[in-house]
């Protein structure tokens, strides 16, 4: 398989398959095909369906199956960028929800739960996120510019609330209350920021919606060790 990402800010992935190869998306996930191309919908067990509809995906996933040479077209759904990851056996990355848009069959998509509350409540990205692992490789569609950081072990980068994408599995996410009352009510960047330690891959996104939760944040404690 090899594919391209065009479309600029509004981009599309176009899969160029060989007979025999397949590609996985959400149901309906597909924008365009052009060749022999067999379409079939499995659900992969109840439990894994119903994580992956908690995940923000649908609870079945669709299989394009070339039976000759073809070409897939899946568009991203909003302005933004398509993110492209090959993943080695068993290496996994987390994303917000619904990142997901296609992947090669072998790819494993499920759901990944905030193991912190703090980060869960007001971290801006929610208690549930979306974690895929390899082998293959998995196209992700993220919103807006997207900035990629590759930090060393014990290096953080400091973040507004729901501006974290994706990032590796290696990674720790949680949050930061803002110290001083002043930097709090008056600074304009919120009551709590959130922080990705590494190390490990983290990718921030310049169109995330502001999560109501962070008002919460003087009656959280969290520990941040």
């Amino acid at each position: 398989m090899r594919y391209e990402i065009e479309g600029g800010s509004l981009p599309a992935v176009i899969l160029h398959l060989n007979a025999g190869e397949t590609i996985i998306s959400e149901v309906g996930g597909r924008t365009w095909t052009k060749g022999p191309v067999e379409t079939d919908t499995k659900g992969g067990g109840i439990g894994k369906g119903l994580g992956r509809m908690f995940s923000g995906e649908s609870l079945f996933m669709s299989h394009y199956t070339a039976k000759g040479p073809a070409e897939i077209g899946l568009a991203s759904s909003f302005a933004g960028r398509i993110v492209a990851r090959e993943l080695g056996a068993g290496e996994s990355i987390i994303c917000q929800k619904s990142a997901f848009l296609c992947a090669t069959e072998g790819v494993d998509l499920s759901v990944y739960f905030q193991k912190k509350l703090g980060a869960g409540l007001l971290g801006g990205e929610g208690f549930v996120m979306q974690k895929v692992t390899g082998p293959g490789t998995v196209f992700l569609e993220l919103d807006g510019y997207v900035h990629e950081y590759d930090l060393a072990p014990g290096e953080e980068v400091v973040c507004d609330t729901g501006v974290v994408a994706l990032m590796d599995s290696s990674c720790k996410i949680d949050i930061r209350v803002v110290k001083g009352l002043k930097n709090k009510f008056l600074g304009g960047e919120g009551l709590v920021d959130t922080v990705v330690t590494g190390p490990g891959k983290v990718y921030l996104q310049t169109m995330s919606l502001p999560r109501l939760a962070g008002l919460l944040a003087p009656y959280i404690v969290t520990n941040n060790k």
